[in-house]
């Protein structure tokens, strides 16, 4: 399936029916008076969050979304029938903007959440609606307003607890796939992962938590190089990062360095970012270039702060140690919303 996180599309709700100008006609009944009914309600436009779609592919073709039009109103009272509502199916995490002006309109975090993207027109009144005492039989029905139109620009969010971030092939995916469910794209090229993958990682005594692969993390990404631009949004909603880092590529490569310059990335793409907690890992601790080095690395980090664990993606080597680390820091950040 293809993945398709940031759309543009146009909605416009139903119009709303025209009231109806319409006189009591009985026998022996001369004077029935106006009996015009009221025009329906035009069909409004929903946004309908579903936790069972991971795309915007369904709503990225070129067309306008239509909710249909209320019908008109007939004689003897009768009101016109409202048109149905379109219901619009996105992703869990959708951010929803009015594309002229970027104002954020509705934010849909919660699956079954709803909101209405366009509101459908007022039905038109009869003539029925219009008599009184001294204008008994009133000549005059109003139209249906028109639904409302506006173009919308919608922007996927996943909604991950831990996010995986590191220059491209550092082992992400890898990583991804001895943690959890997740089959990811592998292979021994830069950029493999050119969509964010999710995993649910199961730990015993703890919630499971959503892990995602976050893809095109390069120096500029923050200006569009890579794909970093494309998938950064995707790092905003998690709660904790684990920044992994590879120096088995090139053995004069600094993972200080590696770290600094992609943490300048997350800040100029949003200053937030620069305080979301982060855990930190080297990865491929498998492979004897790299075992050499550790030592000295993980020395460098602590001296900053900065615990670094020794792990493998491939074989397995001090994952369950990290995951333990990843789970203690969910429980830290959940402890004082428990108190509330």
């Amino acid at each position: 399936m293809k993945f398709v996180d940031e759309i543009r599309i146009r909605v416009k709700a139903g119009n709303g029916g025209n009231g109806c100008v319409s006189f009591r006609r009985e026998r022996f009944i001369p004077k029935g008076g106006p009996n015009g009914g009221d025009g329906g309600e035009g069909g409004r436009v929903i946004l309908l969050a579903d936790a069972r779609l991971s795309t915007l592919l369904d709503l990225s073709y070129p067309r306008p979304f239509r909710a249909p039009k209320g019908t008109h109103g007939k004689g003897k009272d009768q009101t016109g029938r409202g048109g149905e509502d379109l219901i619009l199916r996105v992703p869990v995490g959708t951010l929803v903007r009015d594309d002229e002006t970027g104002e954020v309109l509705h934010d849909l975090t919660i699956d079954g959440q709803q909101v209405i993207a366009a509101q459908g027109g007022r039905g038109g009144r009869g003539n029925a609606r219009f008599a009184t005492p001294t204008q008994r039989a009133p000549r005059h029905a109003e139209k249906g307003e028109p639904g409302q139109e506006r173009c919308l620009r919608l922007e996927l969010k996943l909604l991950a607890d831990v996010g995986l971030v590191g220059y491209p092939n550092v082992g992400k995916s890898t990583l991804l796939s001895k943690i959890s469910s997740a089959r990811p794209k592998i292979a021994d090229y830069p950029f493999t992962t050119l969509v964010p993958n999710l995993g649910v990682v199961l730990q015993e005594d703890h919630r499971p938590f959503v892990v995602a692969d976050i893809p095109g993390l390069i120096e500029g990404a923050s200006k569009g190089v890579g794909l970093g631009l494309t998938f950064l949004r995707h790092v905003e909603r998690t709660k904790l990062l684990v920044h992994l880092l590879d120096i088995s590529e090139a053995p004069s490569r600094n993972p200080v360095e590696d770290f600094r310059s992609l943490n300048e990335e997350l800040r100029a793409y949003q200053a937030s970012l620069e305080g979301k907690p982060q855990i930190l890992a080297l990865n491929k601790i498998d492979l004897p270039e790299v075992q050499e080095r550790a030592s000295g690395i993980r020395t460098e980090f602590e001296k900053m702060g900065h615990p670094l664990h020794l792990v493998s993606g491939r074989t397995g080597e001090g994952v369950d140690t990290l995951m333990k680390a990843v789970v203690s820091a969910l429980e830290a950040m959940a402890q004082p919303s428990d108190g509330q």
